[in-house]
């Protein structure tokens, strides 16, 4: 028999001085001596529990039994107890790169829903924004194993999940499951035109960022309102158009997108059209600027929410569909059940809104108006091709064409 608190080989001494609930107890087995204070100071520090149980004739076990039975009555003792299960709780470890526009009001939901929770497992947590970068995490997972990993991680983008560097080479050997409990995501995520729920169940989503159109209508100078992905790569635009090269995520989608829909040719043309690259911010401001203004600028939808009525920019829907990064969600299988409240919480509705409402972003749960006209769809390159194309690879491919044909642009 084993125990937290003492060992038969420990002096009757150092047992006692730690708990003072022995002392009766060894007294009641013939050892009355230790009452008086001199006396366990002096012939306790000489025998040992075990040599007691010899000189008395007592069964260890029994003895044992009794101590730790009244050791664990005494306050010393629960909080002993206390502090070693805390030792002995499992860690669950989450990270997260959120869109900048919405980190703020997730955390402090997360947060205040923490307060009401009372986990058997000790949780730490980081969630930054995606300005931040993933530098932070994308070291310690080229250079890590398995145990490494964030039981949980949610961000936006392709690169980081599917990188066989990061957390793709750990998809093949399934440790990632989707345990949220959509039957089906939200409607306009589940038709004929698009399906996001990962058919492997593997990665869950929690939503997506759209890149729209925003267009300065004084600078079309005769030409169309571009209304599509294929009007960007007109030749009409050729140097006219402003994109989001710095969201690596979003960009990201984009090439990957135009890629899949025109091939290199898209890129190509897509590289011409640009004449330089802003922050949203700068974006829908662009047509105040006295020079280089910007015919069309790309960006995620939730910018389009800063321009000003009756002002020249246009927001567009391309009709062909706005191209989506979409905000994954992976969470490791072997900790299921300790993760399910805290995925069960990322997927709700409150969160849900939040995103859709709050950013822009639209979710995936079913029970969220995105508010978002029906006919508005989406581009999304679809579970096939990231099954079965390098995605890291190919993302360095786009961009070195893109690059390419930018820079040839502005010889």
């Amino acid at each position: 028999m084993s125990n937290l608190y003492f060992d038969l080989q420990d002096t009757v001494y150092d047992i006692t001085e730690k708990y003072e609930v022995a002392i009766e107890i060894l007294a009641s087995v013939g050892m009355d001596q230790l009452k008086n204070e001199g006396m366990r100071k002096v012939l306790g520090k000489t025998i040992t529990l075990e040599a007691v149980c010899k000189l008395k004739k007592i069964d260890p076990e029994a003895l044992e039994e009794k101590l730790v039975e009244a050791i664990e009555s005494s306050e010393v003792g629960k909080q002993i107890k206390k502090s070693v299960k805390n030792i002995e709780k499992k860690e669950i470890k989450i990270a997260g790169i959120l869109p900048c526009p919405v980190r703020t009001p997730l955390t402090d939901a997360f947060e205040k829903w923490l307060e009401g929770e009372n986990f058997d497992f000790s949780l730490s947590y980081e969630l930054k924004a995606a300005s931040m970068g993933v530098d932070w995490l994308a070291d310690s997972l080229e250079n890590g194993e398995q145990d490494d990993l964030p039981d949980l991680f949610i961000s936006a983008g392709f690169d980081m999940f599917f990188d066989k560097k990061l957390f793709g080479k750990y998809k093949t050997e399934n440790i990632f499951e989707d345990i949220t409990e959509f039957s089906a995501y939200n409607e306009d995520f589940h038709k004929d035109t698009i399906e996001l729920k990962d058919p492997l169940k593997q990665y869950a989503m929690l939503g997506v960022v759209p890149a729209v159109f925003l267009v300065n209508v004084d600078e079309l100078k005769g030409r169309e309102l571009p209304e599509s992905w294929e009007d960007i790569l007109k030749e009409e635009f050729e140097g006219c158009v402003s994109l989001p090269i710095g969201d690596f995520d979003l960009f990201n989608a984009i090439l990957l997108n135009i890629y899949k829909t025109y091939g290199k040719k898209g890129l190509e043309k897509l590289g011409r059209s640009l004449q330089q690259s802003m922050h949203p911010s700068e974006m829908v401001k662009s047509h105040i600027k006295k020079r280089e203004k910007p015919v069309i600028t790309i960006m995620p939808y939730f910018f389009t929410k800063m321009i000003k009525e009756n002002g020249p920019m246009k927001a567009v829907w391309p009709k062909d569909g706005a191209i989506i990064s979409p905000i994954f969600m992976l969470s490791k299988k072997e900790k299921k059940k300790e993760l399910k409240p805290i995925v069960d919480f990322f997927a709700s509705k409150e969160i849900g809104e939040i995103l859709s409402h709050n950013g822009r972003f639209p979710s995936v749960n079913p029970n969220v108006d995105n508010q978002i006209p029906k006919e508005n769809k989406f581009m999304w390159l679809g579970w096939d091709f990231l099954k079965t194309e390098d995605i890291s690879m190919l993302i360095k491919t786009c961009e070195d064409i893109f690059n390419h044909n930018s820079k040839e642009k502005s010889k």
